[in-house]
C-alpha cells in the first residue's frame, strides 16, 4: 500500500484517493475538479461527433428556450457593448482591406493617434493588394495646445 499518495496533475499537491475510487488521478480540490471536467468536455468535443452534436443541440435548445437572453445581458453589460462595437469596426476593416482588388486610393489602415495610409500612384494594372510599390505617409496631428497668443 502507497502511503505516499498522489500527486495532482493540476495542482500539484499530493492526495490519498477515495477508497471508492482507486484509480482517482486528480485531487477533490473544487478548482482541480472544474479544470478536469473541463478538459474532459474538451477532449471529447474533438474526439467524439456524436457528443458535439448533443453539445451543439442542447445550446440550440437553450437559446431557443431563453431568445431575449443577448438583449438583457447588452443592457445590463454597456462595457461588452463598447467593446464589441471596437472589435466589430476592425473585423469590418480588416474584411475591406481584405476585398480590396486595386489598391489605387488612400485609406487609413491604424487607429493609432498618427494615422497612417498607403498610397498608389498610377498603379492600375495591380490584381492584388501588393504592397511592395507602395510609399508610406504618416500624419500625426499635433495634439499640443497653444498657450498664450504666441
Amino acid at each position: 500500500m502507497d502511503f505516499s499518495g498522489k500527486k495532482c496533475p493540476f495542482c500539484k499537491e499530493r492526495f490519498f484517493p477515495s477508497r471508492f475510487r482507486p484509480d482517482q488521478r486528480v485531487c477533490s480540490r473544487q478548482e482541480c475538479q472544474k479544470r478536469r471536467r473541463r478538459e474532459y468536455h474538451r477532449h471529447k468535443l474533438k474526439s467524439d461527433p456524436e457528443y458535439r452534436q448533443t453539445c451543439r443541440d442542447s445550446q440550440r435548445k437553450w437559446r431557443e428556450r431563453n431568445p431575449d437572453y443577448q438583449r438583457r445581458y447588452r443592457l445590463k453589460n454597456p462595457g461588452y457593448v463598447e467593446k464589441n462595437r471596437q472589435s466589430q469596426k476592425n473585423r469590418d476593416r480588416r474584411r475591406r482591406l481584405a476585398r480590396l482588388v486595386k489598391n489605387t486610393l488612400a485609406f487609413p489602415v491604424s487607429s493609432l493617434s498618427a494615422e497612417v495610409y498607403l498610397c498608389h500612384e498610377g498603379r492600375e494594372d495591380l490584381v492584388k493588394n501588393n504592397l511592395a510599390f507602395s510609399q508610406v505617409y504618416i500624419f500625426q496631428e499635433d495634439r499640443r495646445s497653444v498657450v498664450g497668443g504666441g
